[in-house]
């Protein structure tokens, strides 16, 4: 018998600065001292070989000065690393939640499953001894003990403790709604899964280890940012190293200390501690929308998408299509259409059906019948085949009435199968609804009276497919922001047409079938264009891989996850538009702390050239714009707001840089004229407001 344990419904959210998170990181952030940790930052690799040096020199030759420098260097290392533990901490909360949903489960393991075969024998067996192929059985009140595809049986599955949604959902086999999760919980009926994971590569275990960072590797852009940052440390060195001979030859030598904390000053120290930081918290921003990538460089890959494919039907409209309006012909009364298009509909189960039975209370009055209340009429259920629903009454003697709704050919077919002929306005009506993006459902009756046939067609029911409320202003900032957006849909090029104008979409691929998305794809991307779009069927999967973003429904088939790069655990397909706005905003807040890390370096320059070289040569003093208080004190208060800068940046690092959808000038703009102006002026006045604190540290001069 599987084993059941309570869930957790929510994800764990840590503040951006919870105190008892950086406590629990502060520990996380001194081991990363380590250097065999630390290559991997080159820039703050360099900053913690220079606390090493200033702390020997501070040891060999004790002043107030030189272990001020050696401190504010360790505190500087020791932020950067805090911030890379906060981020992955976050992570870490959210992982434990995850864990809670794995369970020592027994798992009912069916030997020599076959579909329709006997009832196999079942082996109990530990969860984590399951492989790929092998078939268990998960009944009501159990948890599904691993990753898989149902193949026989049809349940109601909790899947709380994986996308934090209460609703219990259903899951069946064959179709597009047959993938489960294990550690979720099966609510009812009885199902049988194939396992479609190995031990320790299931969905959970791979999500825990994406979360907490462990999985996460360097995107090309972070690697090329990472180089960049490097060939700067090395240049930097370079002018430091030279920079002592020419001050020898000028009588005006520096101490080691000095020109340590030069380096320091010139190095982009601000984006090099931030940069993994900014990484880890782009994936942790897409879990707290319960999106799981596979990798951070889709996550960046998202930020870059140009083509944007969304399915019509559930993405774009609502899905169920409604009846918008009823419209009679030959000479019939609108009460008399309403009243026929409701008993027609009384037998059909579907959305559409029950919308007409509501559309006809609401705009004619019209009281809603049961079918118990019609003593004498034998019911017609709507069916895929005949494409019709219906009534058949009653009447006094040999007198009988027949309502039927459904499909336009359906319909007239059956009243010209009676003897009717419909009138010539009913194919241009037709034509028009469909043409206007609806569908069109046409309401007929025979009357029997004496023998005697007569049928006729009263009148066209339109059915809408609502576009959602707001689609056409996503879709307008996603133009600003230079993304196309095409409507995927099966409809008829005439309906499609309607959809897209009234949406607001770019283009659209009617008719569309697994051939024609993989051709769109890869035509989008020969023209250097990186495409994203959603998918949860195995007819899905080769789009979904050759997409540069390929989402996932959870609700899908394994193949569909398997090929795509992210996976929805709500299956909600509209938040591929947040995930391209995430990926953007992970791009926008690393080049805005660039932007910023570059900027704000000057003014330390301002601040240590001068007070290294104002004793020796008198003219350098005019450069000291801050008015620092000794060469001692001014040093001192750039490395200190060199430190102090890191801890403040933590929150715009985690949080993100907030997104406007705009065109990629005016980001830039944006970004030179609010972080470069914002980091060339704050050190200005951050460093002068230390300094007019240090200068009362006795024994710094």
């Amino acid at each position: 018998m599987a084993s059941t344990a309570p869930h957790a419904t929510h994800r764990a959210r840590a503040g951006l600065l919870d105190p008892a998170l950086l406590w629990r990181s502060l520990p996380v952030a001194c081991r990363k001292l380590d250097p065999r940790t630390l290559y991997r930052n080159p820039v703050m690799f360099v900053v913690e070989t220079g606390a090493v040096l200033t702390t020997g020199l501070a040891i060999a030759d004790p002043s107030v000065f030189s272990w001020l420098i050696a401190g504010w260097l360790w505190l500087t290392v020791v932020f950067a690393n805090l911030a890379e533990a906060v981020a992955e901490g976050r992570g870490k909360a959210q992982a434990e939640t995850l864990r809670r949903t794995r369970t020592a489960t027994t798992a009912r393991k069916l030997t020599d499953w076959r579909p329709g075969g006997r009832q196999p024998a079942e082996q109990p067996v530990p969860a984590a001894e399951l492989t790929l192929g092998d078939h268990v059985v998960v009944e009501a009140g159990q948890i599904i003990p691993g990753d898989g595809d149902i193949v026989e049986g049809i349940a109601s599955v909790d899947e709380s403790a994986i996308t934090g949604e209460s609703a219990p959902v259903i899951r069946e086999s064959g179709g597009d709604r047959s993938a489960v999760t294990g550690g979720t919980k099966v609510l009812s009926d009885r199902i049988v899964v194939r396992i479609t994971s190995r031990p320790g590569e299931t969905f959970i275990d791979r999500m825990i280890a994406l979360v907490e960072g462990a999985a996460r590797q360097k995107t090309p852009n972070e690697i090329a940012l990472n180089i960049l940052l490097a060939s700067l440390t090395i240049v930097f060195l370079l002018a430091v190293a030279t920079l002592q001979p020419l001050a020898i030859y000028g009588h005006a030598e520096q101490p080691v200390v000095v020109l340590t904390a030069l380096v320091v000053a010139l190095i982009p120290t601000t984006i090099g501690a931030l940069l993994s930081a900014i990484g880890i918290a782009g994936m942790d921003r897409l879990v707290q929308r319960n999106v799981l990538a596979m990798s951070g460089r889709a996550v960046e890959a998202a930020g870059d998408v140009n083509t944007l494919l969304l399915d019509k039907t559930g993405t774009i409209t609502l899905g169920n299509r409604q009846a918008a309006e009823l419209i009679p012909v030959g000479g019939t009364e609108p009460v008399a259409l309403a009243d026929a298009a409701q008993l027609s509909s009384l037998a059909d189960e579907t959305p559409e059906g029950r919308s007409i039975v509501v559309l006809t209370k609401e705009r004619h009055q019209l009281r809603a019948r049961a079918e118990g209340e019609l003593a004498h009429a034998a019911f017609v259920p709507f069916t895929a085949q005949t494409r019709m629903s219906g009534v058949d009454l009653a009447g006094d003697g040999d007198g009988t009435r027949r309502l039927r709704k459904g499909a336009a050919t359906a319909v007239m077919k059956w009243v010209r199968d009676n003897g009717g002929h419909p009138t010539a306005e009913v194919g241009p009506i037709v034509d028009a609804v469909a043409a206007s993006g609806g569908t069109p459902l046409v309401v007929g009756e025979t009357v029997t009276e004496r023998g005697r046939i007569t049928a006729r067609v009263l009148g066209v029911i339109h059915l809408k497919d609502v576009v959602k409320e707001g689609m056409r202003e996503r879709f307008e900032e996603l133009r600003r922001m230079g993304i196309k957006t095409v409507m995927i849909t099966g409809d008829n090029p005439q309906t499609a047409q309607a959809i897209a104008r009234e949406a607001g979409v770019d283009d659209f691929l009617a008719e569309a079938t697994p051939e024609d998305k993989m051709a769109l794809i890869k035509r989008e991307q020969a023209g250097g264009k990186l495409v994203a779009m959603t998918g949860d069927g195995t007819n899905d999967a080769p789009a979904l891989a050759q997409a540069d973003v390929g989402v996932a429904m959870n609700t899908g088939t394994s193949a569909a996850k398997e090929a795509g790069n992210m996976v929805d655990l709500d299956s909600n397909p509209t938040k591929l538009i947040e995930i391209v706005e995430i990926g953007k905003q992970l791009l926008i807040t690393r080049g805005a702390l660039t932007t910023f890390s570059i900027a704000n370096d000057v003014a330390k320059y301002f601040a240590i050239l001068p007070a290294m070289f104002a004793a020796e040569f008198a003219g350098l003093g005019k450069l000291n714009v801050m008015g620092l208080h000794s060469p001692e004190s001014a040093i001192t208060s750039a490395i200190v707001f060199n430190a102090l800068i890191i801890i403040a940046l933590i929150p715009l690092a985690l949080r993100g840089v907030r997104y406007r959808p705009s065109s990629a000038a005016a980001l830039l703009s944006r970004n030179i004229s609010l972080y470069g102006f914002g980091g060339l002026v704050l050190p200005f006045i951050g460093i002068k407001l230390i300094d007019l604190v240090v200068q009362f540290i006795p024994g710094l001069h």
